[in-house]
């Protein structure tokens, strides 16, 4: 079941709510719950109850669905259906006034809770929730198709086939860190000089100050901006063009870029916050740097290049990636559904 109004226009960042085209394997999800319209929380949760489950799992990160999200698991609960919720954040990156009450709303309806970092079971401690949570590591993103060679990726980008290429991934909002990265590339175009940086996704807040710190800093024929919502089946040209996942994030819980990058076998650059340094071993899978540190990030990407980490973070990624199984997201919810 989703939805078929996730958020008002006026509140929505990127240009659409819905997937131009709908994946093949995907099956059919009734799209029930407006956010907006109370008429339907309650058609959607009567329908749950005609269905007799077990368990309803919700997948949760933002309090805006929480009085939608509460009414439903009310009413689960009072028919004798177990609420369980798949917490991608308790509380989110940017902080509005409400959050808090509103999450709790919701939040403290939910008897077991499955979690994908520490950070997000310290914020369920904040909202003061005494459900069990299982913590579970995020599983891989696997489900985009494979990967094209390097050369054919970088031709189809207009990249140089023996650049160095970082990738910088996903929506884009102040706490992703983009004008970090930014900040970083002049420090590493000074060893660097061929150095490139694709930007890859949907800018969901104003541009104009990225697009001003490129030309402030003359980087544009290293700077690459593809920036609008990235369709599925162009993700593996992106991860195969690139030799380096750049993650510079401020703030952070967990990240699903993390294991699209393990999924394509590409070392990865994080910041410590979150949950970020638990998925990426320091030197093993990738490096991690302080957050906010533009030429600590320059000296890591420089340090990867010139001392060819490349080989060994690779081996070490094809290590770590097979702890992210489906299987052991799946074990969770059988767990707590009892």
């Amino acid at each position: 079941m989703t939805f078929s109004r996730q958020y008002p226009a006026f509140l929505f960042p990127g240009t659409s709510q819905f997937e131009a085209e709908a994946r093949q394997d995907a099956g059919e999800a009734a799209r029930l719950i407006d956010t907006l319209n109370p008429l339907t929380w309650v058609r959607a949760a009567a329908r749950l109850v005609r269905q007799r489950p077990d368990a309803v799992v919700f997948s949760y990160w933002m309090p805006f669905f929480a009085p939608a999200y509460g009414t439903v698991a009310w009413m689960l609960r009072a028919a004798g259906v177990r609420v369980l919720c798949l917490a991608h954040n308790a509380l989110p990156h940017e902080r509005r006034p409400g959050d808090f009450l509103l999450s709790r709303f919701f939040l403290r309806t939910v008897e077991g809770f499955i979690v994908l970092s520490a950070a997000v079971e310290e914020d369920l401690s904040k909202l003061d929730v005494t459900a069990p949570i299982r913590r579970v590591a995020h599983p891989l993103y696997d489900q985009f198709g494979a990967a094209p060679s390097k050369a054919a990726a970088r031709e189809a980008l207009g990249l140089p086939l023996e650049a160095p290429v970082l990738l910088f991934f996903g929506f884009i909002r102040r706490y992703k860190g983009l004008h970090v990265l930014l900040e970083a590339l002049p420090h590493l175009i000074e060893t660097l000089p061929q150095v490139h940086v694709v930007v890859a996704g949907e800018f969901y807040e104003d541009e104009a100050p990225y697009r001003e710190q490129i030309r402030r800093y003359g980087l544009e024929k290293h700077v690459l901006l593809h920036t609008g919502y990235v369709p599925n089946e162009a993700v593996p040209r992106y991860f195969a063009a690139a030799d380096l996942v750049v993650q510079p994030y401020t703030t952070a819980t967990q990240s699903g870029v993390a294991q699209i990058a393990f999924n394509y076998e590409k070392p990865i650059v994080v910041t410590d916050v979150g949950g970020l340094a638990e998925v990426v071993p320091h030197e093993r899978a990738g490096l991690v740097v302080p957050p906010n540190d533009p030429v600590a990030l320059a000296d890591a990407i420089r340090h990867f290049f010139e001392d060819n980490l490349q080989p060994t973070l690779v081996e070490g990624v094809r290590h770590e990636k097979q702890k992210y199984s489906w299987d052991r997201l799946l074990g969770a919810v059988e767990e707590l559904a009892g």
